[in-house]
């Protein structure tokens, strides 16, 4: 225990101390301004609930437990890798720790750090109380138990997922990010399935509902309907559209003792899932790491090369000055070079899909492409857009090309063009349609969204420093906007109703403006 112990604080002292900690804080914190303000509701048609400790409390705790059962899965999935990198692992290793014990201590790590922050989101539950006045009566375990039985068993298991995907070698990487928002939204549709007939959750709907949306509101929409015959039935978590013109006072849930059972199975099921990590776990073994030996291969052909090299007889040499060239450019060699880094690695069948999408969009009806095939192309080449402005520091090839003659002028240009002909040229199909068809609004929107991405991209990776603030955050932007066709979150503007190229153009510009400044501070820094 005293062992479990420590590894616990270490993790908990080491990610309090960053700056994404305080970004996730503070976003859930606004998201809990947001519901203070209005801005967030729940909705039963016409109706919300009496702000009182009742519905507070279950607002709250649905808004931070859908938030962070996906950003906090994205914070907290770096505690195997951090290990790796910094060689704390390789000591570990040498220790008489088993794995299920660090697969586990690891998972506990990881909820204790979203155990804070949903700590932070109760007491801003108990604030808000205050604040709003429609009842200032608090009644603390109406107002809290929310946050007990439904966020901290769903914070528990995000963690053990979050472990799982680490030791897993297909989804540690990019791929599991962009794998895990369709992951979550599925654990999000799965209990809405189990509702019975009368709109009431089942036993079966509290063990498959991991966030308890659908189980408290099911409570929700039960006492409703005994108050209004005439309530249709609809329910929904609304951001922005919030007015209501009906309210009921909510008592508060009322739960069946499955529903506590599965609170008690949710956390078994962590610590199911952090056990089956250890299956998988390689206790930083690099010779069971295909990628690593890959690289060792590598490593040692070089060497031997050097050391062949070595044995020649020494020569005199004589340097030749560099001379700038008198005239021509270098951009579309650097466009060319940085357009090969990007697809290096792509597999023959990465390309076989990417030129299937492509003839399926000439081939397809224009409405299906624009509502289905072009929404598949735009999340196909979603790993090779990541890794734009954050290669640098993967790689450690940062001091090299920040030295280099007037890299802010010429490498930063080449890598942003890059992005937009991989944008381009996969997409280019959907372009080919819209010419012909002569729709020079979607053509527009379009070309805003071959921009836009790879903006997007270069942004986040400059600014972040990792390929995973863009995989999660487009991933969760596409499903929401194009896939949806939601107007202002559509970039690709796959209904002419949802197209608003002129704001993406706009986003756009701001978002190149700020990878220049971010680039250019790095610059100064370095």
């Amino acid at each position: 225990m005293r062992v479990l112990y420590h590894l616990v604080r270490a993790d908990f002292l080491e990610r309090v101390r960053r700056y994404s900690f305080l970004v996730t804080l503070a976003a859930a914190t606004y998201l809990g301004y947001c519901c203070e303000t209005g801005k967030v509701v729940i909705r039963l048609d016409e109706y919300r609930g009496v702000y009182n400790s009742a519905w507070l409390g279950c607002l709250m705790a649905l808004v931070s437990t859908t938030f962070l059962t996906l950003i906090g899965f994205y914070f907290v999935k770096n505690a195997l890798q951090r290990d790796q990198e910094t060689c704390v692992g390789q000591i570990l290793a040498t220790t008489p720790m088993t794995k299920s014990f660090y697969t586990t201590a690891k998972m506990i790590s990881n909820f204790v750090v979203l155990a804070a922050m949903i700590g932070v989101m109760a007491l801003a539950a108990v604030l808000m109380q205050s604040l709003k006045a429609e009842d200032p009566h608090v009644d603390l375990w109406a107002l809290l138990s929310p946050f007990l039985l439904f966020a901290l068993p769903a914070m528990a298991f995000t963690a053990a997922l979050a472990v799982l995907f680490e030791t897993l070698p297909i989804l540690r990487g990019g791929a599991g990010n962009v794998i895990y928002v369709f992951v979550w939204t599925a654990l999000l549709a799965v209990p809405i399935s189990s509702i019975d007939k009368g709109g009431r959750p089942s036993d079966a709907t509290y063990f498959t509902d991991l966030t308890g949306v659908v189980s408290v509101m099911g409570n929700m929409q039960a006492d409703l309907r005994g108050i209004d015959p005439k309530y249709k039935g609809g329910a929904a978590l609304t951001i922005g559209d919030t007015a209501t013109s009906k309210k009921f006072l909510w008592k508060g849930l009322r739960l069946s003792p499955a529903a506590y059972l599965s609170r008690a199975t949710c956390l078994l099921m962590a610590l199911g899932v952090a056990l089956v990590a250890a299956l998988f776990f390689h206790r930083f073994d690099p010779a069971r790491e295909w990628l690593v030996k890959r690289a060792r291969v590598e490593i040692l052909d070089l060497v031997n090369g050097e050391a062949a090299a070595s044995a020649l007889p020494v020569q005199a040499v004589q340097l030749t000055p560099l001379v700038r060239a008198a005239s021509g450019s270098s951009l579309p060699r650097l466009v060319l070079a940085e357009l090969k880094l990007m697809l290096k690695g792509q597999r023959w069948w990465w390309y076989a899909v990417a030129g299937g999408l492509f003839l399926a969009s000439i081939a397809a009806p224009l409405n299906a492409v624009r509502g289905g095939v072009a929404i598949a192309v735009l999340i196909w080449p979603v790993l090779v857009w990541s890794r734009m402005g954050a290669r640098e520091v993967r790689f450690n090839t940062a001091p090299l090309i920040f030295s280099s003659e007037r890299s802010l002028q010429r490498q930063l240009p080449a890598v942003w063009i890059a992005g937009v002909v991989v944008a381009v040229v996969t997409n280019g199909g959907l372009a080919i349609r819209l010419l012909i068809a002569g729709d020079r609004s979607g053509l527009l929107a379009w070309v805003a969204c071959s921009l836009f991405v790879p903006s997007l991209a270069f942004a986040f990776g400059i600014w972040s420093g990792t390929s995973k603030a863009f995989e999660a955050g487009y991933t969760v932007w596409w499903y929401v906007g194009p896939a949806h066709q939601v107007p202002g979150l559509d970039f690709l503007g796959a209904s002419p109703e949802s197209a608003r190229p002129h704001l993406f153009l706009f986003l756009t510009a701001a978002l190149v403006v700020a990878a220049y400044l971010g680039r250019r501070a790095k610059l100064a820094y370095a």
